[in-house]
């Protein structure tokens, strides 16, 4: 029974469609395995960094939608990203911009204060 359902949720598409993005022969173990590196980099950044929050709970959700499916339609459906193999690059760019964020460290003060008025978006009509 289990050796002919891992055979109804092997790929059977020839292609993405989209050109330089070949079919991913196994998405959801390279996902489960990008999401946890991404959660324990996320680890790393200071809980009140906004990007750690957001990202986290993008990571957290994505992470249990293609734990709780073994079919790549339904993981497709639930996640509506796009194709598996362009989640599968989403998650690898959001790996990557994690570990630039810790090199970053957008949260800190900026090292020269913003001028005055700098987020100040107010405009006179009489210019």
């Amino acid at each position: 029974m289990f050796a002919s359902r891992r055979l109804l949720n092997a790929v059977t598409k020839k292609t993405t469609g989209i050109y330089g993005l070949p079919v991913h022969p196994n998405p959801r173990p390279q996902l489960i395995s990008l999401y946890n590196d991404t959660l324990k980099t996320l680890e790393q950044i200071p809980a009140h960094a906004v990007y750690r929050q957001a990202t986290a709970a993008l990571t957290n959700h994505r992470l249990s939608v293609v734990k709780e499916n073994e079919d790549i339609a339904k993981i497709e459906q639930s996640l509506d990203a796009g194709q598996i193999e362009e989640v599968v690059v989403q998650a690898v760019e959001e790996l990557k911009l994690a570990g630039k964020m810790l090199e970053w460290k957008p949260w800190e003060p900026l090292e020269t204060p913003a001028p005055k008025d700098q987020w100040n978006y107010k405009y006179n009509d009489q210019n």
